[in-house]
């Protein structure tokens, strides 16, 4: 059943890895409104947000009923002369302790923020490429999957840079409906012909007029994000029920999160701003079923 597999993230809440985001919700106060929404499971976040002791992670997850996914690492996989495996290796070592198994890497830009991105050469690609790949063998060793996260402003973004990750290397992927549109992909239509590729799945539901402003560098993606570029699903433009449909026609068994990237400037009340639209988003995920 989807309502089994629905899973959330702190960054629905505004809690975000970014400087200066804006206001950051506790631990407690995110938790206690993803179990009141009925969620099963929930990604780590940023840094700092869950303990940094396994055991005390898990216990605080178990006292609200919510399994561990994994959580999203960004990593510089393309400069020459570093190797990202050991800050990689370093954000894992929580991971099976705390029952998750999931490594969702992003090809990090090596700047703060997601507004700009280096433009790479075949040789800068393949070095990408190299140590994706490295990782996610080295990664297996650790009990741990992992899928590459396109994601506006690093360095998988848009369309055809999905296209040549799925030429270029056999890491899987998490399909994320709101940065893939905003970078110029068809979310449903990679979810129909590269299902065997996908095991993770972020939905995001996206106003395509502020997409294009980002597209078009007349917004920056956090400006875009603070106007309200990230709907509750079923209202924005993103084809969500087609990218659902074609998942579950073609088997997938893995998590749906609900992560729509969300800037507070301060705290909402208890279950107003932010708890109320991912209780939107579930009850619309759930009735696609």
């Amino acid at each position: 059943m989807i309502a089994d597999r629905i899973a959330g993230a702190p960054i629905s809440w505004g809690v975000c890895e970014v400087p200066g985001w804006g206001h950051q919700l506790s631990a407690e106060r995110v938790l206690t409104e993803m179990a009141e929404a009925g969620l099963r499971a929930t990604e780590f976040g940023p840094d700092g947000f869950l303990p940094e002791d396994p055991g005390e992670r898990r216990a605080l997850l178990k006292e609200y009923q919510l399994s561990a996914v994994g959580g999203f690492v960004p990593a510089v996989l393309h400069e020459a002369g570093h190797d990202p495996w050991p800050g990689v290796e370093e954000a894992l070592g929580g991971f099976t302790a705390s029952g998750a198994d999931l490594l969702v890497l992003a090809a990090a830009t090596g700047a703060d923020g997601y507004d700009s991105r280096p433009v790479l050469d075949a040789v800068g690609w393949r070095r990408l490429f190299t140590n994706l790949d490295r990782i996610r063998a080295r990664a297996v060793g650790l009990g741990i999957r992992t899928c590459l996260h396109p994601h506006v402003g690093t360095m998988i973004e848009t369309g055809g840079d999905v296209e040549r990750l799925l030429e270029a290397s056999d890491t899987p992927l998490c399909l994320d409906t709101g940065h893939l549109l905003i970078g110029g992909g068809d979310p449903a239509s990679l979810a129909s012909r590269a299902a065997d590729r996908i095991v993770h799945t972020h939905l995001k539901d996206v106003d395509a007029a502020l997409a294009e402003r980002v597209r078009g560098g007349e917004l920056t993606y956090y400006d875009a994000v603070r106007a309200g570029m990230y709907q509750p699903l079923g209202r924005g433009d993103a084809d969500i029920a087609g990218v659902v449909s074609a998942l579950e026609g073609n088997g997938y068994q893995g998590w749906y999160v609900l992560e729509q990237d969300t800037v507070l400037d301060a705290e909402p009340g208890r279950g107003d701003g932010p708890a109320a639209d991912v209780r939107a988003c579930a009850a619309f995920l759930e009735g696609l079923a």
